[in-house]
């Protein structure tokens, strides 16, 4: 049976969350987002006693995650700190550790949920159910890929909305 680790996004560090039993990863790109003293000065002080590792996904695991999340519409949804958690997940995962991140970001959560790949929330209750994106005309109804970036339809000009489609699996 490979190790529980804990991989934490903001959400984590600042909920406070912090495993005394398994080891905490992190990325750099997270540590940049601690804004807040109190949280900074705890995720200062967990990475001087080496509570938390900060380690980086490889552009291999980034490109397995934006495979996922392009077909399930969460592609503008999720930062790039976003997209780093969750491949950092991926890399030790196939490093034959067992991680859990720690998250209150539903999309994250949904994309975790996805490539199965479990997750806690720290403040929020967490997401049930996954769901998947499209882009759509209000007009013609016309569909458009989740990384459309227009806001009105090339066909008709009318609006350009989303909405929630049905569960999307990892399955390619």
């Amino acid at each position: 049976m490979s190790k529980k680790v804990f991989v934490l996004d903001a959400s984590g560090i600042i909920g406070g969350f912090l495993s005394g039993k398994y080891s905490n990863y992190t990325t750099s790109q997270v540590v940049t987002e601690i804004k807040d003293i109190k949280s900074e000065l705890s995720l200062q002080a967990a990475l001087e006693n080496k509570q938390i590792t900060i380690k980086e996904p490889s552009t291999r695991d980034i490109g397995e995650v934006e495979e996922v999340i392009t077909r399930s519409g969460d592609l503008l949804r999720l930062s790039d700190v976003d997209k780093g958690v969750i491949a950092l997940a991926v890399k030790l995962k196939r490093d034959d550790l067992s991680p859990t991140v720690v998250t209150d970001d539903y999309s994250i959560q949904n994309v975790l949920k996805i490539m199965e790949i479990p997750f806690r929330s720290v403040l929020t209750r967490g997401i049930e159910d996954v769901v998947g994106w499209i882009k759509f005309c209000k007009g013609c109804k016309k569909t458009y890929p989740a990384n459309y970036t227009g806001t009105d339809c090339e066909i008709c000009g009318s609006p350009i909305s989303r909405k929630r489609t049905k569960k999307v699996t990892n399955k390619k």
